[in-house]
Protein backbone atom coordinates (compact mmCIF):
# COMPACT_ATOMS: atom_id res chain seq x y z
CA UNK A 1 0.00 0.00 0.00
CA UNK A 2 1.40 3.75 -0.27
CA UNK A 3 2.12 5.54 1.76
CA UNK A 4 -0.05 9.12 2.01
CA UNK A 5 1.27 11.66 -0.59
CA UNK A 6 4.23 8.86 -1.48
CA UNK A 7 4.26 9.84 -5.56
CA UNK A 8 6.55 8.79 -8.15
CA UNK A 9 8.62 12.36 -7.96
CA UNK A 10 9.11 11.76 -4.23
CA UNK A 11 10.70 8.30 -5.56
CA UNK A 12 12.72 9.91 -7.87
CA UNK A 13 13.73 12.48 -5.33
CA UNK A 14 14.85 9.89 -3.36
CA UNK A 15 16.80 7.53 -5.78
CA UNK A 16 18.00 10.94 -7.25
CA UNK A 17 17.00 10.40 -10.84
CA UNK A 18 14.53 11.56 -13.33
CA UNK A 19 11.03 10.98 -13.54
CA UNK A 20 11.40 9.52 -16.40
CA UNK A 21 14.27 6.90 -15.51
CA UNK A 22 11.93 6.60 -12.83
CA UNK A 23 9.17 5.16 -14.94
CA UNK A 24 11.62 3.17 -17.19
CA UNK A 25 11.97 0.75 -14.31
CA UNK A 26 8.29 0.62 -13.30
CA UNK A 27 7.58 0.07 -16.54
CA UNK A 28 10.31 -3.13 -17.19
CA UNK A 29 12.36 -1.29 -20.01
CA UNK A 30 15.71 -2.72 -21.19
CA UNK A 31 17.78 0.95 -21.53
CA UNK A 32 18.11 0.78 -17.67
CA UNK A 33 21.35 0.58 -15.75
CA UNK A 34 21.39 -1.88 -13.08
CA UNK A 35 22.11 0.42 -10.43
CA UNK A 36 19.58 2.96 -11.44
CA UNK A 37 17.07 0.33 -11.16
CA UNK A 38 18.40 -0.93 -7.60
CA UNK A 39 18.12 2.84 -6.44
CA UNK A 40 14.71 3.19 -7.74
CA UNK A 41 13.62 -0.10 -6.20
CA UNK A 42 15.01 0.28 -2.57
CA UNK A 43 13.49 4.00 -3.05
CA UNK A 44 9.99 2.40 -3.62
CA UNK A 45 10.57 0.17 -0.60
CA UNK A 46 11.51 2.82 1.45
CA UNK A 47 8.22 5.11 0.75
CA UNK A 48 5.99 1.82 0.95
CA UNK A 49 5.48 3.04 -2.96
CA UNK A 50 3.71 0.49 -5.27
CA UNK A 51 2.91 1.68 -8.65
CA UNK A 52 -0.10 0.49 -10.29
CA UNK A 53 -0.40 -2.68 -11.64
CA UNK A 54 3.30 -3.22 -10.20
CA UNK A 55 3.16 -6.90 -9.99
CA UNK A 56 2.88 -6.63 -14.27
CA UNK A 57 5.54 -4.19 -14.40
CA UNK A 58 7.57 -5.75 -12.44
CA UNK A 59 7.55 -8.98 -14.63
CA UNK A 60 7.82 -6.75 -17.71
CA UNK A 61 11.25 -6.61 -16.75
CA UNK A 62 12.11 -9.66 -18.01
CA UNK A 63 14.94 -10.86 -15.74
CA UNK A 64 13.99 -14.17 -16.32
CA UNK A 65 15.26 -15.25 -12.60
CA UNK A 66 13.95 -16.20 -9.40
CA UNK A 67 15.46 -15.66 -5.97
CA UNK A 68 15.22 -18.38 -3.92
CA UNK A 69 15.99 -17.76 0.03
CA UNK A 70 15.74 -20.88 2.43
CA UNK A 71 17.44 -21.48 5.60
CA UNK A 72 20.59 -23.59 4.56
CA UNK A 73 21.72 -25.47 1.23
CA UNK A 74 22.94 -28.31 2.88
CA UNK A 75 20.88 -31.58 3.04
CA UNK A 76 18.69 -33.73 1.12
CA UNK A 77 15.61 -31.78 2.21
CA UNK A 78 17.23 -28.59 0.75
CA UNK A 79 18.09 -29.79 -2.18
CA UNK A 80 15.31 -31.87 -3.45
CA UNK A 81 12.94 -28.83 -2.52
CA UNK A 82 15.46 -26.92 -4.74
CA UNK A 83 15.08 -29.35 -8.03
CA UNK A 84 11.24 -29.37 -7.92
CA UNK A 85 11.58 -25.28 -8.66
CA UNK A 86 14.31 -25.38 -10.98
CA UNK A 87 12.53 -28.46 -12.73
CA UNK A 88 9.46 -25.71 -12.68
CA UNK A 89 11.17 -22.75 -13.67
CA UNK A 90 13.43 -24.36 -16.25
CA UNK A 91 10.69 -25.19 -17.74
CA UNK A 92 9.20 -21.76 -17.95
CA UNK A 93 12.83 -20.30 -19.58
CA UNK A 94 13.55 -18.99 -15.72
CA UNK A 95 16.63 -19.93 -13.63
CA UNK A 96 17.25 -19.36 -10.36
CA UNK A 97 19.54 -17.31 -7.50
CA UNK A 98 19.84 -18.97 -4.45
CA UNK A 99 20.77 -17.71 -1.19
CA UNK A 100 20.76 -18.96 2.81
CA UNK A 101 19.50 -17.37 5.91
CA UNK A 102 20.59 -19.67 8.51
CA UNK A 103 17.89 -18.48 10.21
CA UNK A 104 19.06 -15.06 10.95
CA UNK A 105 16.55 -12.17 9.74
CA UNK A 106 18.90 -9.69 9.30
CA UNK A 107 20.73 -12.57 6.74
CA UNK A 108 17.57 -12.57 5.00
CA UNK A 109 17.02 -9.29 4.84
CA UNK A 110 20.06 -8.75 3.48
CA UNK A 111 19.48 -11.72 0.93
CA UNK A 112 16.67 -10.11 -0.03
CA UNK A 113 18.01 -6.99 -1.29
CA UNK A 114 20.44 -8.08 -2.90
CA UNK A 115 18.19 -9.94 -5.65
CA UNK A 116 16.43 -6.19 -6.04
CA UNK A 117 16.35 -5.38 -9.41
CA UNK A 118 17.86 -8.83 -10.66
CA UNK A 119 14.56 -10.90 -10.25
CA UNK A 120 11.39 -10.83 -10.82
CA UNK A 121 9.87 -12.66 -7.80
CA UNK A 122 10.81 -14.44 -4.46
CA UNK A 123 10.39 -17.92 -3.09
CA UNK A 124 11.16 -17.40 0.65
CA UNK A 125 11.27 -20.44 3.31
CA UNK A 126 11.76 -19.02 6.93
CA UNK A 127 10.18 -21.31 9.26
CA UNK A 128 12.22 -19.64 12.38
CA UNK A 129 10.95 -16.26 11.47
CA UNK A 130 7.54 -14.80 12.69
CA UNK A 131 5.18 -13.73 10.96
CA UNK A 132 5.83 -10.03 11.52
CA UNK A 133 9.22 -10.38 10.59
CA UNK A 134 8.80 -12.09 7.47
CA UNK A 135 6.51 -9.36 6.31
CA UNK A 136 9.35 -6.61 7.37
CA UNK A 137 12.15 -7.92 5.30
CA UNK A 138 9.92 -8.82 2.19
CA UNK A 139 10.68 -6.53 -0.30
CA UNK A 140 7.97 -4.11 -1.05
CA UNK A 141 6.40 -4.23 -5.44
CA UNK A 142 7.78 -7.80 -5.51
CA UNK A 143 5.69 -10.92 -5.52
CA UNK A 144 6.82 -13.48 -3.48
CA UNK A 145 5.39 -16.97 -1.92
CA UNK A 146 6.51 -18.53 1.16
CA UNK A 147 7.14 -22.17 2.05
CA UNK A 148 6.70 -23.32 5.41
CA UNK A 149 7.03 -19.99 6.88
CA UNK A 150 4.56 -18.07 9.31
CA UNK A 151 2.26 -15.70 7.33
CA UNK A 152 0.56 -12.90 8.26
CA UNK A 153 -2.42 -13.72 5.53
CA UNK A 154 -0.83 -11.20 3.21
CA UNK A 155 0.80 -13.84 0.90
CA UNK A 156 0.58 -16.78 -1.23
CA UNK A 157 1.98 -19.77 0.60
CA UNK A 158 2.97 -23.39 -0.03
CA UNK A 159 2.51 -25.25 3.44
CA UNK A 160 2.92 -28.93 4.80
CA UNK A 161 -0.30 -30.25 7.12
CA UNK A 162 1.81 -31.47 9.52
CA UNK A 163 -0.52 -32.70 12.26
CA UNK A 164 -2.60 -34.57 9.24
CA UNK A 165 1.16 -36.13 9.36
CA UNK A 166 2.17 -36.62 12.83
CA UNK A 167 -1.66 -37.93 13.46
CA UNK A 168 -1.09 -40.94 10.70
CA UNK A 169 2.45 -41.71 12.53
CA UNK A 170 0.93 -41.97 15.86
CA UNK A 171 -2.16 -43.57 15.23
CA UNK A 172 -0.16 -46.10 13.00
CA UNK A 173 2.23 -46.60 16.10
CA UNK A 174 -0.56 -47.72 18.50
CA UNK A 175 -2.07 -49.78 16.09
CA UNK A 176 0.51 -51.78 15.61
CA UNK A 177 0.87 -52.23 19.69
CA UNK A 178 3.51 -49.24 20.88
CA UNK A 179 2.46 -47.74 24.36
CA UNK A 180 5.52 -45.89 24.97
CA UNK A 181 6.03 -43.38 22.38
CA UNK A 182 8.29 -40.79 22.34
CA UNK A 183 8.80 -37.80 20.39
CA UNK A 184 12.32 -36.03 19.50
CA UNK A 185 11.26 -32.65 18.18
CA UNK A 186 12.43 -30.44 16.40
CA UNK A 187 14.26 -26.76 16.84
CA UNK A 188 12.52 -24.48 18.88
CA UNK A 189 10.87 -21.03 16.91
CA UNK A 190 10.48 -23.53 13.59
CA UNK A 191 6.96 -23.23 12.41
CA UNK A 192 6.90 -27.24 11.25
CA UNK A 193 9.28 -28.24 14.14
CA UNK A 194 6.45 -26.39 16.72
CA UNK A 195 3.31 -27.84 14.61
CA UNK A 196 4.80 -31.41 14.85
CA UNK A 197 5.31 -31.17 18.76
CA UNK A 198 1.98 -29.97 18.91
CA UNK A 199 -0.05 -32.71 17.01
CA UNK A 200 2.34 -35.52 18.76
CA UNK A 201 0.96 -33.91 22.38
CA UNK A 202 -2.66 -34.11 20.79
CA UNK A 203 -2.48 -37.17 18.99
CA UNK A 204 -0.95 -38.53 22.03
CA UNK A 205 -4.00 -37.69 24.32
CA UNK A 206 -6.35 -39.28 21.13
CA UNK A 207 -4.92 -42.47 20.88
CA UNK A 208 -3.41 -43.12 24.60
CA UNK A 209 -5.15 -40.90 27.02
CA UNK A 210 -3.82 -40.86 30.53
CA UNK A 211 0.01 -41.26 29.09
CA UNK A 212 2.03 -37.93 29.63
CA UNK A 213 3.64 -37.02 26.44
CA UNK A 214 8.01 -37.97 26.20
CA UNK A 215 9.81 -35.22 24.46
CA UNK A 216 12.94 -34.63 24.15
CA UNK A 217 14.16 -31.31 22.42
CA UNK A 218 16.78 -31.12 19.45
CA UNK A 219 17.04 -29.79 16.04
CA UNK A 220 16.39 -31.19 12.38
CA UNK A 221 20.24 -32.68 12.02
CA UNK A 222 20.93 -36.45 13.15
CA UNK A 223 23.28 -35.54 15.75
CA UNK A 224 19.81 -34.52 17.56
CA UNK A 225 18.40 -38.39 17.05
CA UNK A 226 21.92 -39.97 17.86
CA UNK A 227 21.77 -37.56 21.01
CA UNK A 228 18.56 -37.97 22.12
CA UNK A 229 18.65 -42.44 21.51
CA UNK A 230 21.68 -42.43 23.49
CA UNK A 231 19.92 -40.53 26.26
CA UNK A 232 16.79 -42.84 26.01
CA UNK A 233 18.84 -45.85 26.44
CA UNK A 234 21.08 -44.44 29.09
CA UNK A 235 17.78 -43.56 31.12
CA UNK A 236 16.56 -46.67 31.90
CA UNK A 237 13.25 -45.69 31.36
CA UNK A 238 11.26 -47.93 28.85
CA UNK A 239 10.35 -46.44 25.16
CA UNK A 240 8.91 -48.69 22.21
CA UNK A 241 9.02 -46.11 19.60
CA UNK A 242 10.73 -42.60 18.21
CA UNK A 243 9.09 -40.14 16.43
CA UNK A 244 11.44 -37.97 15.37
CA UNK A 245 10.42 -34.74 13.92
CA UNK A 246 12.15 -35.41 10.37
CA UNK A 247 14.23 -38.28 8.80
CA UNK A 248 17.91 -37.29 9.28
CA UNK A 249 16.85 -37.14 12.88
CA UNK A 250 14.86 -40.13 12.79
CA UNK A 251 18.26 -41.81 10.81
CA UNK A 252 20.28 -40.50 13.48
CA UNK A 253 18.07 -42.61 16.37
CA UNK A 254 18.22 -45.75 13.91
CA UNK A 255 22.17 -45.85 13.78
CA UNK A 256 22.20 -45.25 17.59
CA UNK A 257 20.31 -48.02 18.31
CA UNK A 258 20.99 -50.87 15.86
CA UNK A 259 25.00 -49.75 17.13
CA UNK A 260 23.74 -50.36 20.48
CA UNK A 261 22.00 -54.03 19.84
CA UNK A 262 18.56 -52.91 19.78
CA UNK A 263 16.53 -54.52 17.16
CA UNK A 264 14.26 -52.21 15.12
CA UNK A 265 11.62 -52.93 15.06
CA UNK A 266 10.78 -55.71 17.06
CA UNK A 267 11.79 -53.72 20.43
CA UNK A 268 11.67 -50.28 19.18
CA UNK A 269 9.76 -48.88 16.34
CA UNK A 270 11.33 -45.60 14.70
CA UNK A 271 9.54 -43.17 12.55
CA UNK A 272 10.67 -39.87 10.44
CA UNK A 273 9.05 -37.55 8.69
CA UNK A 274 9.49 -36.01 4.63
CA UNK A 275 10.33 -39.13 2.98
CA UNK A 276 13.99 -37.98 1.91
CA UNK A 277 15.59 -40.39 -0.85
CA UNK A 278 18.05 -41.64 2.03
CA UNK A 279 14.75 -43.15 3.82
CA UNK A 280 13.72 -45.17 0.97
CA UNK A 281 17.42 -46.96 0.67
CA UNK A 282 17.15 -47.54 4.84
CA UNK A 283 13.75 -48.42 5.08
CA UNK A 284 12.40 -45.76 7.17
CA UNK A 285 8.51 -45.84 8.13
CA UNK A 286 7.90 -42.14 7.57
CA UNK A 287 5.32 -39.22 6.20
CA UNK A 288 6.06 -38.49 2.66
CA UNK A 289 5.60 -34.41 1.68
CA UNK A 290 6.45 -34.82 -1.62
CA UNK A 291 9.27 -32.33 -1.13
CA UNK A 292 9.86 -31.39 -5.06
CA UNK A 293 6.28 -31.07 -5.41
CA UNK A 294 6.06 -28.53 -2.53
CA UNK A 295 9.18 -26.41 -4.78
CA UNK A 296 7.14 -27.00 -7.94
CA UNK A 297 3.78 -26.22 -6.60
CA UNK A 298 5.25 -22.84 -4.96
CA UNK A 299 6.88 -22.28 -8.40
CA UNK A 300 3.66 -22.39 -10.06
CA UNK A 301 1.86 -20.12 -7.18
CA UNK A 302 5.07 -17.65 -8.08
CA UNK A 303 4.46 -17.54 -12.06
CA UNK A 304 0.41 -16.97 -10.95
CA UNK A 305 1.72 -14.22 -8.93
CA UNK A 306 3.97 -12.72 -11.44
CA UNK A 307 1.65 -12.79 -14.52
CA UNK A 308 -1.24 -10.76 -11.87
CA UNK A 309 -3.84 -14.66 -12.22
CA UNK A 310 -5.91 -14.29 -9.41
CA UNK A 311 -6.72 -17.23 -6.66
CA UNK A 312 -8.93 -17.52 -4.37
CA UNK A 313 -6.76 -20.00 -2.09
CA UNK A 314 -4.05 -17.92 -0.71
CA UNK A 315 -2.41 -21.35 1.16
CA UNK A 316 -1.69 -24.42 -0.48
CA UNK A 317 -1.72 -27.08 1.49
CA UNK A 318 0.25 -30.27 0.97
CA UNK A 319 -1.73 -33.10 2.68
CA UNK A 320 0.92 -35.98 3.46
CA UNK A 321 0.62 -39.56 3.21
CA UNK A 322 2.07 -42.39 5.73
CA UNK A 323 4.69 -44.73 3.93
CA UNK A 324 5.07 -47.56 6.70
CA UNK A 325 8.44 -49.39 5.78
CA UNK A 326 10.60 -51.55 7.93
CA UNK A 327 11.36 -49.93 11.00
CA UNK A 328 8.40 -50.43 12.43
CA UNK A 329 7.37 -53.69 12.06
CA UNK A 330 3.59 -54.64 11.92
CA UNK A 331 3.21 -56.21 15.49
CA UNK A 332 -0.65 -56.15 17.13
CA UNK A 333 0.46 -56.40 20.76
CA UNK A 334 1.29 -54.00 23.55
CA UNK A 335 5.58 -53.88 23.69
CA UNK A 336 6.78 -55.49 26.72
Amino acid sequence: MRKAGATIRDVAARAELSVASVSRVFNGHANVHPDARQRVLAAAEALGYVPHAGARSLSMARTHAVGVVIPDLHGEFFSEIVRGMDREAGRRGYHLLLSNMHADAEQAAQAMRSMRGRVDGMIVMAPGLDPQTVEAVLPVGIPAVLIASPNAGTRSAVAIDNRAGVEAVVAHLVATGRRALVHVAGPEGNIDATERREAFVDALARHLPGTSPRIIQGSFFQEAGEGAAHELLASGEGFDAIVAANDMVALGALHVLREAGVDVPDRVAVAGFDDVPLARFLSLTTVQVGIDEIGGRAMTRLFDDIEGKASDMMIDMITPRLIVRATTGTATEPHE
